[in-house]
Formats: C-alpha cells, structure tokens, sequence
C-alpha cells in the first residue's frame, strides 16, 4: 500500500480519531496514546512496514514521541505521534508488537526517564547499573553535558543476565577489552557445552552523548559531531546532517555538488565493504586474502586522500553542498583507480569461492530470515543478504540518485555467504555509480548559502551499513535544540544474536565479521 492508501485504511479503522496530514511524503499520524499500540502493531505486523525507530523530545510542556516507519516497497515515511503532559512519563510499549522497538524504547528509558509499560526488560542499557547511579537522565533538560558526574553509585551486586538455567550451564564472557583496533563491546554467551546458545551483546561502554553535546551548538558545530562520532562512515552520516539542514532552509543543493555527492559516498562504500571482506578473511584465517583486501582497502583509502585532501572524506559535505569543488579529470582518474580495484576484487573473489575451507566456514551459518529482519529492524547489507528490501537510495532516492542506473543487489539465504556475496556485489555496483558521475558532472556551482529557518526536519541516507535517520530541531536562534541519530549499527547490534545463537564457538568471530559492525555507530 502506498501512503495514500494507508492514510485512506488509518481514517476507516480509527474513525478519524487520529489526526493525518502528508507533508512532502511523509504521513505524519497524531494520536492518543492509546492508539498507539494498535496503530503501530498495524503497519508493522499487517502491512510489513520498516521500522525505522523512536525519536523522543522533553519539550517545555509534554513529552513528544515520535515513532518512524516506511512502507514496504513503497516511497514515502510514516510518522507516529503521540505526547503526553511532563508530570505523566508513562506510555504504552510497542515492543511486543513491534520488536524491532525494543532497543528505542530501552535507549529513552535510560537516557530519559520513560517507563513504557509492558516492556519486558527495561534498565541497564545505556547507562550499565554496575557503573551508573540511578536517576541521571543525561538526555533531560535540566542535565549539561558540561557537568563532571560525581557521586556515581553504581549496584556493587550486579551480575550478567542468565537465561538458561540447567545444569551445567555458564556464561562465557567475551570483552570487552580487546587487542588491536577493536572497540569495547563485552559479549556474554550462554552455553552448555560448546553451541552458544544465547547471546548478549552489552554495549553503550565509550557512551558519548552525541545527540545531548549538539544541544545548543550551532549548525556547523553540529556538523563536526554528525562526521566524527563514526569514522568510518563519516561523509554519509555528514550528508544526512547536511540534508536535514538544507529541508529546513528551503535551498537547493546544485546539481554538480549533488553528483558529486552521490561520487563520494560511493567511494565510502567501496572502502568500507573492502575493509569488511577483509575482516572476513581474517575471521576465517585466512591470511593471503586478508593480505590482498588489507591492500585493496588502503588504496582506495589513498584515492579519497588524494582526490579530497582526506582519508576518510572529512570536512567535505556541508549544508548547501560541498565545500569544494573538484576537477572532472580528477573525478574521472579517481574512478578508473576505482575499477581497477573492482577489478581486482573480483579476482579474488573467484579465488575466495573456489576455497572449499572457507566456504565451509560461511555457508549455512550465522543465518537470518527474512522475517527475522524484518522483526528485528535489521539494515543495510545485513538485511538485503536476507531478501529484506531496505536500501533508501532506491526506496527514498534523495540527492542524484534517482539520475543513476544502478542495482540494489539482494541474497536469499542470510547466512556468512549470502552477505559476502552481497559485499561483493556491492563494492562493484559503487564502482559503476563512481564511473557515471565521473561522466555526468555538470558544470556549476558545489555550494549554496543554508540558513536554516527554526523548525524540525528529519532525513535518510544510505550509509555503507544501512540507513542512518537524522531529525534535527532547530531553534528560533539558530541553535541546535534537539538533534537525533538513529544508526544501522544500532539496529543491526539488536538483531545480531539471532545470527550467534545454535552455532560453535569456533563460529561467533566469523559470523561477526560477516555483519561488519561498528561499536562507535552505535556506542555515539
């Protein structure tokens, strides 16, 4: 059904009890909240709706909860609203019609206050009981982020959540120190022998408090915090940043920044999924291809820093577009590297899958339905490896995308394989987006003035991992009031369990590599 259709269905069921208006695509749906539960369960469980998450805001007289979906195989978003008076902090759970709500719900229980009634498991997310005190709030209005915490009292009889209870039973606990480069996440694996059989993955340990620092800052100061509380996905989260500024001031972005836009985070995408198959190499021992990709990954890192002064494509997108402007010979020389790397790629791609040893380490393991990303609000690569259409370049295309002849590869399976497959598949559709643009660079200006109007403004890009949602407010100052980051890495750490569990020890590192995770996405 598409957004019409569904606002037509919502006025039948409801009685017109819930107030709708479309807005430039977007159903924005105001009810009570007992509504709330039904409406949501609808779209979710009925019409197969995304789940795309929560946003909630302490305004100066009610709470204001704003719950996000998108149809499926349809354009458009869908945005529930329900509010409630600051003395009252109580609002139904949707967690249990809608699963992939569960980690939202928890995430504003702890940063908030909320209690959502009926949730199963509320506390102990963000803010780890065994190292904060009770009652802190941080996301409240009365909480500065300048404040230096004192007094912590943290509950010294603390212990991990047990599911399994028979004899013999332990926890394994995994981190969350680790050696090298990876980031603090402490894994506990319930087991009885050597499956895992339950997995919990407890993160939120490097808690940076992005979205309460933007508060009060202005737009460009909010700009450095959307590019740098995840590295590796710096440009696409910045042009998501970007976007949501440029809805506010009305301007629209010039034709040659927007491709050149569409170029940059192609080449993001390409040396991030290299980096990811090289993970996936070394999950499985396998030091050759890891050798080759690690090589890959630094030469495409080496054209980004050659072509825009960066490794990682900092300080490049802006409101209104780019912040400088970039030869088409250039352009053009960056992306013949660029197919050359493809080109590379696929050779050893073709050696990779004639590797029964390896094989064996990813078929029919770690694997996820469709369903189950779709219950879990799964993103991204993660996603479409399980046949869930989830790709906003093709569902919401924004920005030149729409000017561009590309696929949006998708598996079946869901298992190790199917996404690696899916990495590869989507390193050489970037490279062929990178060719295009090269070829259709308009001539032009790369940037228009954005002075954004006061107001609230919600944007979607497709990051390397997924679909990264930002709803900015800005105030009649000019000031950030409220700005939200809901990440892929966020959704895709809710649902990774499903993927660790029944499956050998010896088999949890290589599946979570095949999910290529970042802590710092999701820890922001």
């Amino acid at each position: 059904m598409n957004i019409q259709e569904i606002a037509a269905e919502i006025q039948s069921r409801w009685n017109n009890e819930i107030k709708l208006s479309t807005i430039a695509g977007t159903l924005e749906c105001r009810c009570h909240r007992e509504h709330l539960v039904p409406l949501c369960g609808w779209l979710f469980n009925r019409l197969n709706c995304h789940f795309a998450g929560l946003t909630a805001e302490e305004l100066p007289d009610r709470w204001n909860l704003d719950y996000l979906f998108t149809p499926a195989g349809e354009s458009g978003i869908i945005r529930i609203n329900t509010a409630a008076p600051l003395k009252e902090r109580n609002f139904p759970s949707i967690s249990i019609a809608v699963h992939a709500a569960d980690w939202h719900e928890r995430e504003a229980e702890d940063l908030f206050g909320l209690t959502f009634e009926g949730h199963p498991r509320l506390g102990d997310f963000i803010l780890h009981d065994d190292a904060w005190q009770e009652g802190v709030e941080p996301m409240r209005e009365n909480f500065s982020a300048a404040d230096v915490l004192s007094g912590r009292n943290p509950k010294p009889d603390w212990r991990p959540r047990r599911i399994l209870k028979a004899p013999g039973a332990f926890i394994m606990p995994v981190g969350p120190v680790f050696s090298g480069e990876a980031e603090s996440v402490h894994f506990q694996l319930e087991t009885i022998g050597e499956e895992v059989l339950r997995a919990f993955p407890r993160l939120f340990f490097k808690y940076r408090g992005v979205e309460k620092l933007a508060e009060g800052r202005s737009v460009d100061n909010g700009l450095l915090l959307a590019e740098r509380f995840a590295g590796s996905t710096a440009f696409s989260h910045a042009l998501a940043f970007s976007m949501a500024i440029e809805k506010l001031s009305g301007e629209e972005v010039p034709p040659r920044a927007e491709v050149l836009r569409v170029f940059m985070a192609e080449l993001e995408r390409l040396r991030h999924h290299l980096g990811v198959i090289e993970g996936i190499c070394s999950s499985t021992g396998l030091a050759v291809g890891t050798g080759q990709c690690a090589i890959l990954e630094e030469e495409a890192l080496r054209i980004s820093g050659a072509l825009t002064g960066h490794r990682y494509l900092f300080g490049l997108c802006i409101p209104g577009g780019l912040s400088r402007d970039f030869d088409k010979t250039a352009l053009k020389s960056a992306a013949e590297r660029a197919t050359d790397i493809v080109r590379r790629m696929n050779s050893i791609e073709k050696l990779l899958i004639n590797t029964s040893s390896f094989l064996d380490r990813l078929e029919e393991v770690g694997a996820v339905t469709e369903k189950q990303a779709h219950d879990f609000g799964l993103a991204g690569p993660v996603a479409r490896a399980s046949g869930y259409s989830c790709d906003t370049r093709k569902q919401l295309p924004y920005g030149a995308y729409r000017n561009f002849d590309f696929d949006s590869p998708h598996e079946r399976e869901g298992d190790g394989y199917a996404r690696l497959r899916l990495f590869f598949a989507e390193v050489r559709e970037s490279g062929r987006i990178m060719e295009q643009a090269a070829e259709k660079l308009p001539p032009g200006k790369t940037a228009v003035p954005c002075n954004p109007d006061a107001g609230t403004a919600i944007s979607t890009a497709e990051t390397p991992r997924g679909a990264t949602w930002h709803r900015i407010r800005i105030g009649t100052d000019g000031k950030i009031k409220r700005y939200r980051l809901i990440t892929p890495s966020f959704a895709n750490w809710h649902g990774f369990h499903i993927a660790a569990e029944n499956f050998a020890f010896q088999d949890f590192p290589i599946i979570l590599a095949t999910f290529g995770l970042s802590v710092a996405e999701n820890d922001r």
